[in-house]
């Protein structure tokens, strides 16, 4: 199972985005400069700042594209980037050599400049449990739950008598969990979760994900 991780920036960062290239003909030029910056839960969001034409209006929505192209692509991990802000704010082109796609290409190398210095770091899937076991299962399954970096939210009691935990948990932690929660109760206990949010991945387990994008990139190349 591929867990849906996501990235996102946790400072502000400013870098041009410059795309020149000269072939027989007409060459291709585009420069921008972007500033990006979180925007928590808020998803993505492209500002024009652009005045007194440095750059063609014509052209802004093919920087706009460039930079989601860009983040659809991660950049730490191979991740899709979520809830930034990127504003175009300055910029210059080429009477002749500019085009749309000279555009997009300069605000990816832009975008991702700017990821250099704006502290990308991968969020990780979290998932809400209620856990329903009997009573004398109850301190082997919260055990265990510990071992995955979840969190106990509350326990309660059913009709049953059998103990009702409650638990937000990190998905990838419990991806094969039936096989686990059987063993742990003799196949009594069982389980309802739904995905719910993100949080920041721990150092380690972002570590681990960006040097497996990077021995992915390098086995392709």
């Amino acid at each position: 199972i591929r867990i849906p991780y996501r990235e996102t920036i946790r400072k502000t960062a400013e870098a041009q985005g410059r795309h020149k290239k000269q072939t027989g003909g007409s060459g291709q030029f585009g420069d921008c400069w972007l500033r990006i910056s979180p925007n928590p839960g808020e998803g993505y969001e492209f500002i024009d700042e652009i005045v007194g034409g440095k750059i063609p209006r014509g052209f802004i929505p093919a920087i706009d594209k460039g930079v989601q192209d860009a983040m659809l692509e991660g950049f730490l991990a191979g991740y899709p980037m979520v809830d930034l802000k990127c504003a175009v704010y300055d910029g210059s082109y080429h009477a002749v050599d500019s085009n749309e796609m000279a555009f997009k290409t300069a605000a990816r190398i832009g975008f991702r400049a700017a990821c250099e210095k704006a502290d990308v770091v991968v969020l990780e899937p979290m998932a809400n449990m209620d856990v329903t076991v009997g009573e004398e299962y109850a301190g082997a399954v919260m055990s265990d739950i510990s071992t995955r970096r979840g969190r106990i939210v509350g326990t309660d009691s059913n009709d049953a008598g059998e103990t009702v935990i409650k638990v937000r948990v990190p998905y990838a932690e419990v991806v094969s969990y039936t096989k686990d929660l059987r063993s742990i109760t003799r196949g009594s206990g069982s389980y309802l979760i739904q995905l719910e949010g993100y949080e920041q991945a721990p150092a380690d387990v972002q570590k681990k994900l960006a040097q497996a994008y990077q021995e992915a990139r390098s086995a392709g190349n």
